[in-house]
């Protein structure tokens, strides 16, 4: 590459998603430098309202490629609205660096907004962000947003599309087959599937610990407990399947948790355990058979992806975005209506009744989550800049 050398990367907080891969794209030969927008998050510590608690993960995110907090102004800072990454200074410290080309995640902050606005027409823009068209409202409301949106993607030279429905997204507003570039959304897949051993055995050692019998097979959730993430309805299933040899256990905190604790507190079958970090996740996917996520709206839903390099079939509601392109029926585990309870109970009875089709979902979601890595963003990204340059 003789013309795009310099990339420039605007996402307001270091995210263990991300930090691989722009570790990797920088290892390339492609100088890079992100500008991290929600300055309040340097010291690595954020509050994550779903879990209703500080989180700080427990694997390096600052290192390893250039980076520079810029300050943030907004007397209300968060991801959690528009209004709360305000960066008066952030163009000028991109300009000053001199960028060939402009990555930015996310129009839905005021200083993402105003740096795509303003670079536009200058250097190329890339955008990546993970909407999907599951959720669109309806009446004016839908049609003010569709307007608008098509108005945001005008000002991008190219979205990095993350999977089957953020591509669909980005085509109904507007953008040409020619400007989407497929970089999927993707894990840290050895990090979770080479524990091996170790981690069974652990795992085994664990669920003794918990109580459940040997026999069972355990159907894990592991999230935030909120109304958007539907926890209840695994409450729900537990009682359906009473008869059958399974235990239940959920990871996580939040608002919903005491009430869902009240609800099944003399149900040895149901589990619950709190927040747990990142290194001992490999294990914590290790504690569950099957993965459940039956969550009301997700746009992609990386637990899915993080079981599935575990070796674990899943089960994912119709409304968690991955579903399209990770679950293969009765082959990587199903998808689900979260009005149907007897499709959830079905399956879990058919893997009760041999558990050899477990193990067998289980190589095919392993197979399957390779496709989708860090390696394929950065050749995604790095074939781009190649294009773009000629």
């Amino acid at each position: 590459m003789n013309g795009i050398k310099r990339l420039a990367i605007v996402t307001t907080h270091p995210v263990q998603y991300h930090v691989p891969w722009l570790i990797r794209l920088a290892e390339k030969g492609i100088q890079l430098k992100v500008f991290y927008t929600w300055e309040q998050a340097r010291n690595g510590i954020v509050y994550d309202p779903g879990f209703g608690r500080n989180i700080k993960w427990d694997i390096p995110l600052q290192e390893g490629y250039d980076l520079q907090f810029i300050k943030n102004s907004s007397p209300w800072s968060g991801t959690g609205h528009f209004w709360g990454i305000v960066n008066p200074g952030l163009n000028k410290e991109i300009e000053s660096w001199r960028p060939d080309c402009l990555l930015v995640f996310g129009w839905n902050f005021y200083s993402h907004l105003q740096c795509i606005r303003h670079f536009h027409n200058k250097i190329p823009i890339l955008f990546r962000g993970d909407s999907i068209l599951l959720y669109e409202g309806k009446g004016i409301r839908r049609w003010a947003r569709r307007l608008f949106l098509t108005w945001v993607y005008r000002h991008v030279d190219y979205a990095l599309y993350v999977g089957t429905h953020n591509k669909s997204y980005y085509l109904k507003y507007g953008l040409d087959p020619s400007q989407l570039v497929y970089t999927p959304h993707a894990i840290d897949v050895d990090r979770f599937s080479e524990p091996g051993k170790a981690s069974i055995h652990d795992s085994v050692a664990w669920k003794k610990e918990l109580g459940i019998p040997a026999d069972h097979l355990t159907v894990l959730y592991a999230g935030k407990m909120t109304r958007l993430k539907n926890p209840s309805f695994i409450i729900d299933l537990a009682h359906a399947c009473k008869g059958l040899p399974l235990s239940f256990i959920l990871v996580g905190n939040g608002r919903l948790k005491a009430a869902l604790q009240e609800r099944c507190k003399n149900n040895r079958k149901i589990i619950f355990l709190d927040f747990q970090n990142q290194t001992m996740m490999p294990l914590v996917y290790r504690l569950g058979d099957i993965l459940i996520m039956p969550s009301i709206k997700e746009t992609w839903g990386l637990a899915i992806s993080e079981a599935m390099a575990c070796g674990r079939p899943v089960m994912a509601s119709d409304k968690v975005g991955c579903a399209v392109d990770l679950v293969q029926e009765y082959k990587t585990g199903i998808t689900f209506n979260i009005h149907d309870i007897d499709a959830c109970t079905r399956f879990l009875k058919y893997l009760c009744e041999d558990r050899s089709r477990l193990a067998a979902m289980g190589v095919n979601a392993a197979n399957l989550i390779r496709r989708f890595t860090f390696t394929h963003i950065v050749d995604s990204i790095t074939g781009l800049l190649a294009r773009m340059d000629k």
